[in-house]
């Protein structure tokens, strides 16, 4: 009986250190991050930044990957049904994480069961801009623009983001009806404002902050962001319903082994606290962001159900 015993225990102790040593080493190979928007916007930034961190540390390349499409859902769902082995994780955020779920009539996945949430990694205000050139010269000017001109054109890089939520918040708030234009990413539509293609857009800090073709109008930030003191918020304005961050952070499929989200957890969240990392994250407009991965899950389910009340009220649906 106690051969017997010893034996049946034998396969579970030879698999033990076996899974061990995989989850030790992870990662064994280049790791794909996917960044479901095109290159150049506040995404990819964020994700070049901290993926070199990454591969320093694992001593394998974090390379990232733009796949851009349908709000950030194309790519997202790409990875929602990779591989659960840590080798393929996406950067989630506000737009295919948090505003989608309820614009899109049909998601492809679950922004909160089908994905194993590693790490917040930061938050960024948006603001309302324009052309510097453009007559409008603040917030009560756009208003005023709209109301004597309905239909003004506002730009967002993509349907269902949360620069689109976010338009349909200020229509509702200042009484105005506008025009909302979605782009393929940030880059696109930054271009058609600089050359006066396109009247104003909504897009991040990062994006548009210390762009001097650009002159900004407000940020939907809770108070006054450090570096741009003159920049009102939307608050103080009054209208304080946009009071709201884009949030960006990594995660992995559902089902990838917890040492290797608690591994990665923990090393982003080392990257996050760099000098190097830090400073630069602050003096492009963003907010480094620390969490625990059980944090995270429980962030992007609560923001599902933000969104989701934000969107009913605005009557945005997509196909």
């Amino acid at each position: 009986m106690r051969r017997r015993h010893l034996l049946s225990l034998l396969p579970g102790a030879l698999a033990a250190p076996s899974l061990a040593a995989a989850q030790g080493s992870y990662p064994t190979r280049t790791v794909r991050v996917v960044v479901p928007f095109p290159p150049g916007g506040t995404t990819d930034f964020i994700a070049r930044l901290v993926c070199a961190r990454l591969t320093t540390v694992f001593g394998q390349t974090f390379v990232v990957e733009n796949r851009a499409g349908a709000g950030g859902t194309l790519g997202s769902d790409q990875v929602a049904k990779s591989p659960p082995d840590g080798l393929t994780l996406i950067v989630s955020n506000i737009a295919s994480f948090g505003v989608g779920p309820s614009v899109y009539r049909s998601m492809p996945y679950n922004s909160v069961t089908d994905f194993a949430h590693v790490a917040l990694m930061a938050e960024i205000p948006s603001v309302l801009a324009v052309n510097v050139s453009s007559p409008i010269r603040s917030l009560a000017d756009f208003i005023t623009a709209a109301k004597a001109r309905p239909g003004l054109n506002v730009g967002s890089p993509g349907n269902g983001t949360s620069s689109h939520a976010k338009q349909a918040i200020l229509q509702r708030s200042a009484g105005i009806e506008t025009t909302h234009v979605p782009y393929r990413g940030s880059g696109p539509m930054m271009n058609d404002v600089a050359g006066g293609a396109l009247e104003s857009m909504i897009t991040t800090l990062v994006e548009a902050g210390r762009n001097e073709r650009f002159r900004l109008l407000a940020v939907t930030a809770d108070s006054r962001v450090p570096g741009w003191p003159d920049l009102p918020t939307f608050k103080e304005l009054g209208h304080p319903d946009l009071v709201a961050s884009t949030w960006f952070g990594l995660s992995a499929p559902a089902g990838t082994p917890a040492p290797i989200v608690n591994r990665l957890n923990a090393e982003v969240l080392a990257a996050l606290a760099t000098p190097e990392i830090t400073a630069r994250l602050i003096e492009t407009g963003a907010t480094p962001r620390r969490m625990t991965a059980p944090e995270y899950s429980a962030f992007v389910a609560a923001e599902v159900r933000r969104w989701a009340a934000v969107v009913q009220q605005a009557g945005i649906r997509l196909d």
